[in-house]
């Protein structure tokens, strides 16, 4: 048997700097379209660079596999929780929960503090659906209407709508950025959840004090009615506050420490059963039919489920809201999931993560240190790779192994790498998520900037927690809590 060598720390780099610069062409060249499965191939290519410095140093290709083999069982349980989740947003738009919760929300919607109830609306709406991107794609387009509508200058309704968009982005469990940390940290999906209250709602407070004091500063010009968009609503869905009940009784069992897989399965269930009981008319359009039969309903609601989902009003917004991927739509995440489990195990095998943690670790003597360097590395990799996710996965794979010897509870690396590495990818104009939400707002970034405030506060917010110790969660019994 050959002995493997120690491996240097320029070594152990290279593969990450190689990998950095590969996804940093990567997206230059395909932008947007980086994320439907070129940057998944990069990673590997990121690890066959990382198999090339093992074999170098005398790793055998039997070493690396089995580190990645047991990189994917670790997270099996989060791949099945995405699928899950992607189960329970087919089920929950087609019973009208998430319309509901939408309808319900708009009405929020009150000329003299617009900009506090954007982000408000926003916030519930990116909860409910989970993404960032749809919730500035449909209601955000339709509040830049009304906000420029009023006299509000568009940089200001922008930063609103980013600022309630990524608090949901980043706390809701239908979230794929909320799954990714929790999974590339090893933390528990809702316990990392709940972990990141502690820093979020301050944040968010913040955030509704900042634009409370901006709303002083202007004045709206005109009244704008949202009663067609309510109507287009209507039209397609039966609205009923007793809807509310399915994503209560899911909060439940949350709060009850129910195993995730258990919770989200029960709350598909529920969705689908609301949906032949709420909206009946819609699931026999859906279906084809115009009486009840099992064959076609028990398809359309399996297909909502596992497939997709488009429902369509009178309303071109909307219509975009009115859809889902089911679980087929998050064979992307769990794609880039196993990707850069394959990056990341073989950087484990050769010893290149370990001695980048040493590395890390003398330059970080202090907790405090620790969780600068990732808030530092998740905003570089922000700024250089152009790509929110790898800037979760790569930091989230980079210091797992140095928080743990600091006897740090993955739920606080987790927290950081959301706190950092999510909200700031929307204030960088060459990000996708700068580029796409720029795009689709109509709204430079420079402009949106400075008024997009709970993504440049989360950062400094966790910081904060950290220099002072509030909430760090330990391996080990400790004083500090």
């Amino acid at each position: 048997m050959t002995r493997s060598h120690p491996i240097r720390l320029r070594e152990a780099l290279f593969p990450l700097v190689m990998l950095v610069v590969m996804l940093a062409v990567n997206v230059f060249y395909f932008k947007d379209a980086s994320l439907d499965g070129s940057n998944q191939f990069i990673l590997l290519l990121g690890g066959a660079v990382a198999a090339l410095v093992g074999f170098s140093k005398k790793v055998s290709y039997d070493q690396m596999m089995d580190a990645v083999a047991e990189n994917l069982r670790s997270t099996s349980s989060a791949l099945l929780i995405l699928l899950m989740v992607g189960a329970l947003s087919g089920t929950w738009l087609l019973s009208g929960v998430i319309p509901t919760m939408i309808y319900y929300g708009i009405q929020l919607l009150n000329p003299s503090i617009f900009l506090v109830v954007s982000v408000i609306v926003c916030a519930l709406i990116s909860v409910a659906t989970g993404s960032s991107w749809t919730t500035s794609a449909t209601v955000g387009i339709a509040l830049i209407g009304i906000g420029n509508a009023m006299g509000i200058p568009m940089g200001m309704t922008a930063g609103a709508i980013l600022s309630g968009a990524y608090f949901g982005d980043k706390m809701s469990p239908l979230s794929d950025t909320t799954n990714l940390a929790a999974a590339m940290a090893g933390a528990d999906l809702f316990t990392h959840i709940r972990y990141m209250l502690y820093t979020t709602v301050p944040t968010l407070v913040i955030t509704l004090i900042a634009f409370t004091i901006i709303s002083f500063q202007i004045e709206p010009t005109a009244m704008v009615q949202t009663d067609a968009l309510l109507g287009d609503i209507k039209a397609v869905f039966t609205i009923s506050p007793f809807l509310f009940v399915i994503p209560l009784i899911v909060i439940a069992l949350i709060i009850r420490k129910t195993p995730p897989l258990a919770a989200l399965l029960i709350g598909t269930l529920l969705g689908a059963i609301a949906a032949i009981l709420a909206q009946p008319e819609l699931v026999l359009k859906l279906s084809g039919v115009e009486y009840f039969a099992f064959e076609p309903v028990y398809k359309t609601l399996l297909n909502a489920i596992t497939v997709d989902l488009a429902i369509e009003s009178s309303n071109s917004l909307l219509n975009e809201l009115f859809t889902s991927g089911g679980m087929a739509g998050m064979l992307g995440t769990i794609w880039l999931v196993i990707c850069a489990m394959v990056f990341g195990g073989i950087m484990e095998a050769i010893g290149a993560l370990n001695k980048i943690t040493e590395a890390l670790l003398q330059l970080s003597k202090s907790v405090f240190g620790l969780f600068a360097s990732t808030v530092g590395s998740c905003i570089a990799l922000n700024l250089t790779a152009s790509d929110q996710y790898l800037a979760i996965v790569v930091p989230g794979k980079m210091f797992s192994k140095a928080y743990e010897k600091k006897q740090l509870a993955p739920e606080n690396l987790s927290r950081t790498i959301e706190d950092s590495g999510t909200v700031t990818s929307v204030l960088i104009p060459w990000n996708t998520c700068g580029a796409y939400h720029s795009s689709v707002l109509g709204v430079p970034v420079f402009d949106y900037f400075i008024y997009a405030v709970f993504n440049y506060v989360s950062p400094f917010m966790t910081l904060i927690f950290a220099a002072f110790a509030i909430k760090i969660r330990r391996l080990v019994p400790s004083t500090t809590s």
